[in-house]
């Protein structure tokens, strides 16, 4: 059945709406949240859901964010995967449209950072997983749901992608990406992505954001190179399917993952004044229900 024109209209004001609340969250300094004990008690970080609805559900729990009013949330990559409709069509979508709901509800506090995935839907990036294109499957979901509408919701959606910061930052040297670009002890990486504003083209195939959600170069040189340029003792991304839900595949970095049924993510104090160890955080990491 298709959607509603109210519905519809209350969905299309929602992400425009959490658009705007990226813009302005009180914290976002540049294109990254930056965090301090005056912005609240804590963080609670995740990984990638991928329309995970059950996951998204018990993240939502254990945030708590209307019992915990000092917490932040951070949530990335929830498009592409999860349930499907009978007739086809990947339903991922509203788990995005979820967020941004959550991101209206609670303007200052959810911060939904950049991943790959989404920016494929921005961008028209294609991606093939077991020989189907998600891409395709993301848009007949959306079809699916609001027929003619289709194209102005998915805009919407874009509207939304397109603000959403690309890292948060932690006090005690803790910064949060999706993940990190390749072979940053070589090549080096322009940092100043982080801090001005964003032309449309840096979001284009091997530009610098492009470079940033879609690495996997797991080196702990490469690791320990992107640290530096960030001023960072501890790394926490998605992006890696992980089967224990979370990783540590050297002594920089950890990496979340919240698609599966093992699903890790950690909470961690914003009055912190002395560096974060790898060891220290990776200590921190829980697993849903």
């Amino acid at each position: 059945m298709i959607a509603t024109f109210e519905y519809i209209e209350q969905i299309i004001n929602t992400c425009k709406k959490a658009a705007q609340a990226n813009l302005e969250t009180p914290s976002r300094q540049g294109n990254l949240i930056m965090l301090t004990s005056q912005d609240g008690s804590d963080v609670m970080i995740t990984g990638d859901l991928h329309g995970h609805r059950r996951n998204f559900n018990l993240i939502r729990r254990i945030a708590a964010l209307d019992k915990n009013p000092g917490r932040h949330l951070v949530i990335q990559e929830v498009c592409h995967g999860g349930l499907t409709y009978p007739d086809g069509g990947c339903m991922s979508h509203t788990v995005l449209e979820d967020v941004a709901k959550l991101k209206t509800q609670y303007p200052d506090r959810v911060h939904f950072i950049l991943g790959n995935h989404e920016l494929a839907e921005m961008t028209d990036y294609p991606i093939q997983k077991n020989k189907q294109m998600l891409n395709f499957l993301f848009r007949l979901g959306i079809q699916h749901v609001y027929g003619p509408a289709a194209d102005r919701v998915r805009q919407a959606y874009i509207e939304f992608i397109q603000t959403c910061p690309l890292g948060v930052v932690v006090p005690g040297g803790v910064v949060v990406t999706h993940s990190l670009p390749e072979n940053v002890d070589k090549q080096g990486f322009d940092v100043s992505v982080f801090h001005r504003p964003l032309d449309i083209l840096e979001f284009l195939e091997h530009r610098s954001v492009f470079r940033l959600v879609w690495g996997r170069d797991y080196r702990e040189e490469n690791a320990a190179a992107f640290a530096r340029l960030l001023h960072a003792n501890v790394l926490i991304h998605g992006h890696e399917p992980c089967p224990e839900g979370y990783a540590a595949p050297n002594n920089v970095q950890i990496i979340l993952d919240c698609s599966a049924e093992k699903a890790g993510y950690l909470i961690l104090p914003l009055d912190r004044q002395e560096p974060w160890t790898h060891e220290e955080v990776l200590a921190r990491v829980k697993l849903l229900g």
